[in-house]
């Protein structure tokens, strides 16, 4: 008798299943938008552009990276969805957009429905709390290809935004001053070397007095969203440009929007990093340079405004506790 295909690592059912399980969970993100139901071969959005005259959609796509291994030592599942979308909000953020729908891509050599259900929920969970709708996804069981129990996942994000307000930071000049959003900690950048300098000496589940938590949870922590922040200046101040801090740390993604011929005077004292980048600075005798490439260092977006609307900006992101970081020169 011949070799069956699940005999050969993929279980057909089980995936239909898995789909039928998390319709509900996805469902609660539709908007009125939404004209497709979850199991379609596309995703249909009809998007409202009213109060919009020349809308622009804006899109990005990402993944979480080997923050997914801390997941798996931990055999915690629910907090990665919700690390992807926020990153990529964050992305398009940047750009004055608003986000729209969102579409995942979940991998794995064997499908464990739990684990996955876990996922997606995160998934869903930041898409509600973002007003953006998971309207669609591909779903990947490849025998062979991931050790067991791991998997990946990556997302693409869509939003708009009126092609006036593009915010690119064309109009930034000298004098201009930088307000950092702090961050929840590394977000989903710098876990190679993260995980290269600790683990060999702690245990995901060592409890770190400074920290006040396990490493493993300190490192799961979730990629903050700054839409919230974004929507409580953007009608009040005029914003010349914004850097979400990622890979490359944060002369590297702010100078993506610098003007040719200007550079960044940052005061990189005028902060308290957290506690878990001097213990893997510390741990690994990591060089500062090396640092403020890898990792954002505490601040997870940079707003760009003129120096005269820095006390405001300050001001009305007072619970976001805003730093006066530095300015362009």
């Amino acid at each position: 008798m011949g070799k069956t295909y699940k005999e050969s690592g993929v279980d057909v059912i089980a995936g239909d299943n898995f789909v039928k399980n998390i319709k509900a969970v996805v469902r609660e993100t539709f908007t009125d938008s939404v004209l497709s139901d979850v199991g379609h071969f596309g995703a249909f959005f009809e998007p409202n552009f009213k109060g919009y005259t020349n809308p622009v959609l804006v899109s990005s796509v990402d993944g979480v990276g080997t923050k997914l291994k801390v997941a798996f030592m931990m055999d915690k599942h629910d907090t990665v969805g919700q690390d992807l979308v926020n990153h990529c909000v964050n992305d398009i953020l940047v750009c004055g957009a608003k986000p729209l729908y969102f579409l995942d891509y979940f991998a794995t050599g064997k499908l464990n429905n739990s684990v996955a259900e876990s996922v997606i929920s995160g998934l869903a969970k930041a898409c509600k709390e973002n007003g953006c709708s998971l309207i669609g996804g591909e779903t990947a069981e490849m025998p062979s290809m991931y050790a067991d129990g791991e998997y990946d996942i990556a997302g693409t994000i869509v939003g708009m935004v009126e092609k006036s307000n593009i915010i690119k930071g064309e109009s930034i000049k000298r004098g201009d001053v930088l307000v950092g959003l702090p961050s929840t900690g590394l977000h989903t950048n710098g876990y190679s070397l993260a995980r290269n300098v600790l683990f060999p000496k702690y245990k995901p589940s060592d409890v770190i007095l400074e920290l006040g938590c396990k490493i493993g949870e300190e490192l799961l922590k979730i990629h903050k969203s700054y839409l919230p922040a974004f929507n409580l200046i953007k009608e009040e101040i005029t914003i010349k440009g914004m850097s979400h801090i990622t890979g490359g740390g944060i002369v590297g993604n702010s100078m993506r929007i610098i003007p040719k011929g200007l550079q960044l005077k940052i005061n990189w004292l005028s902060w308290d990093r957290p506690y878990i980048f001097s213990l893997i600075q510390e741990t690994g005798e990591v060089p500062e340079e090396d640092m403020r490439q890898a990792f954002n260092l505490g601040i997870g977006l940079i707003i760009i405004v003129d120096k005269n609307d820095l006390d405001k900006t300050i001001s009305l992101l007072s619970d976001e506790k805003p730093i006066f970081m530095g300015e362009v020169f």
